[in-house]
């Protein structure tokens, strides 16, 4: 089959496709602490983009473009897990209020709300609020590493630009587990994923919509994440 780069020069190649880097670098910028360098994530995204070029094989079926967007992306992300920025203490208290959720819900047998969560931890509701802003602040949130439950770093957790094909059903399965585990959340909490990642809207324009703050729109996506992470936690 014909292979639409090959007759492309790198220069080329870069010449065309950099506004695909750039989108990607600056959608995952939007959702990392304001010190992370945009220069950083283009240059790793452009690295990506080459190795792209070397690796695909437009027999499998994929266009050159959505081949390369999921190399730049994973490079970008491969860029992030060697400056992770995260106290360990983040990723623990993640776990914590994970647990708390999941003990409050199997005892309740309904969605635990904040006030509960919070007695379940022993703490006070603004401190658990605390937590919760922790939590989304530190990381860029993959529902595909909600049941990880490792000591590493949430860069560290992300999924590898090539995953194992040997996963590939144990992976279908979790799809929809997670699937049916987003459908019966609380309705805000899945509005809230909905508009994040399915619109791509930020935690601003989510908050617009709902008429509360980013603070609280940024409570409510880490519970979100927090409460799958507890439902799902078989899949560890």
């Amino acid at each position: 089959m014909y292979n639409e780069l090959e007759f492309k020069s790198g220069q080329e190649l870069i010449e065309e496709y950099t506004p695909l880097v750039r989108r990607i670098a600056h959608h995952l910028l939007a959702r990392l602490p304001s010190h992370v360098v945009l220069d950083d994530l283009l240059q790793a995204g452009m690295m990506g983009l080459l190795e792209a070029a070397k690796r695909y094989d437009s027999s499998k079926g994929a266009s050159f473009e959505t081949y390369a967007g999921i190399r730049i992306r994973g490079a970008i992300i491969d860029e992030v897990r060697r400056g992770d920025w995260t106290p360990r203490s983040v990723h623990r208290n993640g776990r914590r209020v994970s647990e708390a959720i999941a003990q409050v819900e199997n005892r309740t047998g309904r969605d635990a709300t904040d006030i509960e969560v919070a007695a379940e931890m022993g703490i006070g509701v603004a401190e658990y609020h605390a937590l919760l802003q922790d939590s989304l602040d530190s990381r860029l949130f993959s529902y595909d590493q909600l049941t990880d439950s490792s000591e590493e770093t949430p860069s560290e957790q992300f999924v590898a630009s090539d995953p194992d094909p040997g996963h590939a059903h144990e992976g279908e399965g979790f799809r929809q587990a997670l699937a049916q585990a987003i459908g019966v959340l609380p309705e805000r909490e899945r509005l809230v994923l909905s508009l994040y990642y399915d619109e791509e809207l930020n935690l601003k324009e989510i908050g617009q919509i709902l008429g509360v703050s980013e603070s609280r729109v940024s409570q409510i996506h880490s519970q979100a994440a927090l409460r799958l992470r507890g439902r799902l936690r078989d899949w560890r």
